[in-house]
């Protein structure tokens, strides 16, 4: 009877955590986060996609010793409590018990590492790179210039909630609005009201930018990172990619992107008061639409940059939109 009930709780244990972690791959979403989302962003590099078969690995172990250890101790609870077991055993030495509890923790450990370190040579030895981007940091913007394509610059600033207003309403109609308001009675008002506006345009809040970036599908990216004037940290989720930019120095990291689409981040280390306002979008395109954005960021004709982003890389919501928008049109 008490095997069968440590079994079943075993058992019941194990299809719960499996559950967990099976609806947390099912809610995460790739480029940017979900609503509800339990674990990674969907993994666009082969160094996420390493990352997140590093991460089930580990918490399949870390499931199975939290299952054993339970198992031990419903059945020590069990089988020798003072009812069962009134007249205990009194031997205080198990060497063959000491030498396991010692010698599978290491092998576990070792196992661990193994995979760890091969992780580790992955993110840290780069390939011969396909193109270099340089991304500075800024109190609150980024800025990203591409060396090997003529030196070129983009500005991104996190599109804000009265920008999407002043566009649908104009500058006049705006001050008429909101130029009475002040401090949380005027963030309040335009959060609100742009809610619509984020829905109908398929811009995601407090990660849109003005400009974003574009790389090439299937090309190996370095990214060399600095910033201005505070530590900053350029992170895009779906790559596996965190690297600190700090002033004074040049770090890097790499990234090959393998999907096509949009990919969100931002920085991730708390860095002053706007810390929250600089995301970074990146519009992961075919080779011959990176040449063409590449011609129109050059001539710095960012609406014509825009447009060639936007039709050969939609995200998910602007997807959502335009078929809203054929729709109508019939």
């Amino acid at each position: 009877m008490t095997r069968r009930v440590c079994d079943c709780m075993a058992m019941a244990s194990i299809w719960l955590m499996a559950l967990l972690v099976a609806s947390g791959s099912a809610w995460a979403q790739m480029g940017q986060p979900a609503p509800g989302q339990m674990g990674f962003q969907g993994a666009a590099t082969p160094v996420m996609e390493e990352i997140t078969s590093f991460h089930d690995m580990v918490n399949i172990i870390i499931i199975a010793i939290t299952v054993f250890v339970l198992g031990l101790l419903g059945w020590v609870i069990i089988r020798y409590n003072a009812r069962a077991n009134p007249t205990p055993s009194k031997f205080t030495h198990h060497t063959t018990l000491e030498v396991v509890w010692t010698v599978v923790p290491i092998l576990i450990l070792v196992f661990i590492g193994i995979f760890s370190f091969k992780l580790l040579f992955l993110q840290y030895t780069y390939p011969k790179p396909d193109l270099t981007v340089k991304a500075t940091g800024n109190a609150w913007f980024w800025e990203h210039s591409y060396p090997d394509q003529g030196d070129f610059t983009v500005t991104s600033n996190m599109v804000r909630d009265e920008d999407l207003l002043k566009e649908e309403l104009g500058e006049e109609e705006f001050e008429k609005k909101y130029g009475a308001l002040e401090g949380t009675e005027f963030l309040r008002a335009v959060y609100n009201d742009a809610k619509p506006l984020y829905a109908k345009t398929g811009l995601v809040r407090q990660l849109s930018v003005d400009n974003e970036i574009a790389v090439p599908v299937n090309a190996v990216v370095h990214m060399l990172v600095t910033s201005n004037d505070v530590i900053h940290s350029w992170t895009i989720p779906s790559f596996g990619s965190k690297i600190q930019a700090v002033p004074g120095r040049i770090t890097s990291t790499w990234f090959k992107a393998t999907r096509e689409g949009i990919f969100y981040g931002q920085c991730s280390v708390v860095c002053g008061k706007d810390h929250s306002s600089m995301p970074i979008a990146i519009r992961v395109v075919k080779k011959d639409v990176f040449d063409r954005w590449v011609e129109a960021a050059k001539s710095r004709d960012w609406k014509k940059a825009k447009s060639i982003l936007l039709a050969a890389a939609p995200s998910t919501a602007q997807q959502k939109v335009a078929r809203a928008g054929e729709g109508a049109k019939r």
